[in-house]
């Protein structure tokens, strides 16, 4: 997994993790608007980040398959 802190970084279909949030399981980015990241997440269905406060783990498809 990658740490980042930009929401540039971040492109619909990328696989995350939530590191506040490790129950909430992979998540898949849906969109990104400025700051405001729309993410799928396995266990907790749609959330909307704010990566101005929280840095999503990004996560390689060849690790997440791993899961």
């Amino acid at each position: 997994m990658t740490r980042h802190t930009a929401a540039s970084l971040l492109t619909p279909g990328a696989l995350v993790r939530h590191p506040g949030e490790p129950d909430w399981g992979l998540g898949q980015v849906q969109s990104v608007v400025g700051a405001r990241v729309t993410v799928n997440f396995e266990h907790a269905g749609k959330r909307v980040i704010n990566a101005a406060v929280i840095d999503l783990d990004l996560v390689d498809a060849e690790a997440a398959s791993r899961y």
